[in-house]
């Protein structure tokens, strides 16, 4: 049995950002007909919305405006591997690395604003 991809059509894949153009566009559009869904077909997949501060609803990612590397050792990703999975095992929450690293981030800056030169990370890196 042959399998169809339905694939978007050039007026979607270039439709205009502008807010006026897009409602003519989708004015003029004709309608396009409709497969008949198949009863053993999975649901399409619904993609998060966004909200106006970037957010997405239910998942709690965030977009970022800057980006920075660091370079981990071998050990150090398998570590962070291993939390990220563990997390999502024994707590339910399914983080990203990026979002483990954030929140290390914030709570050393926090430690650092409590505590100042007792913080741990002070003492990690004065080591």
């Amino acid at each position: 049995m042959p399998r169809r991809v339905g694939l978007p059509g050039a007026s979607e894949l270039f439709r205009s950002t502008s807010d006026e153009l897009a409602r003519e566009a989708d004015a003029a559009r004709v309608p396009e007909a409709q497969p008949e869904p198949r009863p053993d077909a999975k649901p399409p997949r619904r993609r998060p919305t966004r909200t106006t501060a970037g957010e997405v609803e239910h998942t709690g990612r965030v977009r970022h405006d800057e980006k920075i590397t660091v370079y981990v050792s071998g050990e150090e990703l398998l570590a962070l591997e291993h939390l990220r999975l563990d997390l999502r095992a024994e707590h339910g929450l399914a983080v990203d690395r990026g979002r483990i690293v954030r929140a290390a981030i914030a709570s050393a800056l926090a430690s650092v604003a409590e505590m100042g030169a007792d913080a741990d990370v002070v003492r990690r890196l004065s080591q």
